[in-house]
């Protein structure tokens, strides 16, 4: 690849709900949120994907797609003891592997504009996102791994390290082997934002539905004040 720029890193301005194939379902969906709700006054945290071809060009540039193939060929999610080996070793191979100087490059200069943007001791939430999350048929939902409260640059670039290592955790495998997913057909793109803070303010989700019995005009709103501290749930009527 000497002389051809690859570009690995897209700021969450550049990304929407079709780019899944690129940086998952995950990052696809927080990029649409930010690109349309931030411009009419939404307070979306800011953040950028690291492509799933970064991934796979880690894979390239360290010579690991046989060494892979060859740890997970026979795995069997029957034999819990030896897929569990296979996956540590399958792991520790992705998560030692130098990342591509131009990669480091980018996720630098992408880190540098959240720091300009948040301040110099911005905290970061390092995120993983596969490419064969949220789909119709499979979700992958806890199947790979982020890191929270994420700071400095030598901290990011070691979560980005552990977030592609994760695409081979043992409950991973075992989801792709019980679901006929080919391991080498999925990729893992990884989102870096800046983190939502629940031990400064707060926290959570709304739900569009009671997703328990699904009443009409209502919303479920979830909230956390921190760690170890819940304000459990409210319904409110959907106006």
């Amino acid at each position: 690849m000497l002389g051809t720029h690859r570009n690995f890193v897209r700021p969450f301005s550049s990304i929407g709900i079709g780019d899944v194939a690129s940086v998952g379902g995950k990052t696809a969906a927080l990029g649409e949120m930010y690109r349309t709700l931030a411009p009419v006054g939404v307070q979306v945290p800011n953040g950028f994907a690291i492509t799933a071809d970064a991934y796979r060009a880690v894979l390239d540039d360290n010579q690991l797609w046989p060494r892979l193939r060859q740890l997970l060929e026979g795995a069997s999610s029957a034999n819990v003891e030896d897929l569990a080996r296979r996956a540590a070793e399958a792991r520790a191979l992705v998560a030692t592997a130098p990342l591509p100087t131009e990669l480091v490059d980018q996720i630098v200069a992408q880190y540098e504009v959240l720091r300009r943007e948040y301040g110099d001791d911005v905290t970061l939430a390092v995120r993983s996102s596969a490419t064969a999350e949220d789909l119709p048929q499979a979700s992958f939902a806890g199947q790979h791994d982020s890191f929270l409260h994420i700071v400095g640059r030598d901290a990011l670039l070691d979560a980005v390290r552990r977030c592609f290592a994760s695409l081979f955790t043992d409950r991973a495998i075992q989801y792709r082997l019980n679901n006929g997913f080919d391991h080498f057909a999925v990729a893992l793109s990884v989102a870096v934002m800046k983190m939502v803070r629940s031990d400064i303010a707060s926290s959570g989700v709304a739900f569009l539905a009671r997703h328990r019995d699904r009443l009409p005009r209502r919303c479920l709103d979830q909230r956390d004040l921190g760690p170890r501290r819940s304000a459990g749930a409210r319904t409110r009527r959907a106006r």
